[in-house]
């Protein structure tokens, strides 16, 4: 199968050739890429399931209440005794046809205890006569912020981010295994130990100062010092039974949805700590959590620096 993005008036376009459907979408200018911006399709193996691209702009991002916090001189907390490998972000949608292959992947994913795996249902589907019943303005937000920061604009579904670097095709388990071994050889990926513990109806959340880091390639050490600390609320599992559009008559489950996102606070590479208390993130069915220490902005996402993931009951 061969994909192709082209640029018409007022849109962006993507023909899919050679498995009889033509799949396009006419944006509004004020969601149309900017004359002169990058094309570049997604690399899609040529075995890869159908997937749905879309030029979309980064929506301003919904800012959650900056949290108090305390920083310290003082020894920092241990590590975990298992460090995350890598955080795989999966945007899915109830209304592409292609994604629920992505969602039976993600929910391998989910069982392997060394990985953060998590969906973030996004809304740029919606008009296709299904409202995805999950989905988040932020994830939409988060997902083009990324292709800015990549400088490849390639937004489709069901795409898989990991360690906020590298996309790859959500459906194809081995790419993403490809992505995780390469995410290792960076210098700063997951450096900063982080822990988080549920407690006395809070939620605790500690990150050991940023050591030099040298990459396996042998380049110079770097320092992961700045960025941001994310809590985000998580519902481990979602039935859904959807109604109308692609997937008509599906009943999926979704897996590690996050539904909420709450700024700790701002990462300066010194031994930080947050408390939170578990009502403020525990809605929606939220029974996990997961923080990310992140390179970036909200608006400019990096290298995930650091992650951990518990339960709440």
């Amino acid at each position: 199968m061969t994909t192709r993005r082209a640029q018409s008036t007022g849109g962006l376009v993507l023909g899919l050739v050679g498995v009889g459907l033509l799949c396009g979408t006419t944006l509004s200018p004020a969601r149309a890429a900017e004359p002169g911006a990058p094309t570049a399709a997604a690399p899609i193996p040529s075995e890869a399931p159908v997937t749905r691209s879309l030029g979309v702009q980064a929506a301003p991002p919904v800012g959650a209440p900056q949290l108090s916090s305390t920083q310290s001189t003082a020894v920092p907390v241990s590590s975990l005794g298992s460090q995350a490998r890598a955080v795989v972000e999966l945007f899915t949608s109830q209304g592409c046809s292609s994604c629920p292959a992505a969602d039976r992947v993600l929910a391998e994913l989910k069982k392997d205890p060394t990985l953060i795996a998590v969906s973030l249902p996004i809304t740029y589907w919606d008009y296709l006569g299904w409202k995805d019943t999950l989905a988040d303005p932020r994830h939409t937000a988060r997902q083009t912020a990324y292709s800015h920061a990549r400088g490849d604009r390639a937004v489709y579904t069901p795409q898989v981010v990991v360690n906020g670097t590298t996309h790859v095709l959500g459906s194809d388990k081995a790419a993403i295994e490809g992505a995780v071994a390469r995410g290792r050889g960076r210098a700063t990926a997951l450096s900063i130990p982080v822990r988080v513990t549920v407690a006395d109806g809070r939620v605790s959340v500690s990150a050991e100062a940023a050591r030099p880091a040298v990459a396996s390639t042998g380049a110079a050490p770097v320092a992961a010092t700045t960025g941001e600390v994310w809590l985000l609320g998580v519902t481990s599992a979602i039935e859904v039974a959807v109604g109308r559009g692609e997937n008509t008559g599906r009943t999926i489950v979704y897996n590690n949805v996050v539904r909420r996102w709450v700024k700790l606070g701002d990462w300066t590479g010194a031994t930080r700590s947050w408390s939170v208390p578990v009502g403020e993130i525990k809605a929606d069915k939220v029974d996990a959590v997961a923080v990310l220490v992140q390179g970036g902005s909200a608006k400019a996402p990096g290298t995930i620096f650091g992650a951990a993931f518990e339960r709440l009951n």
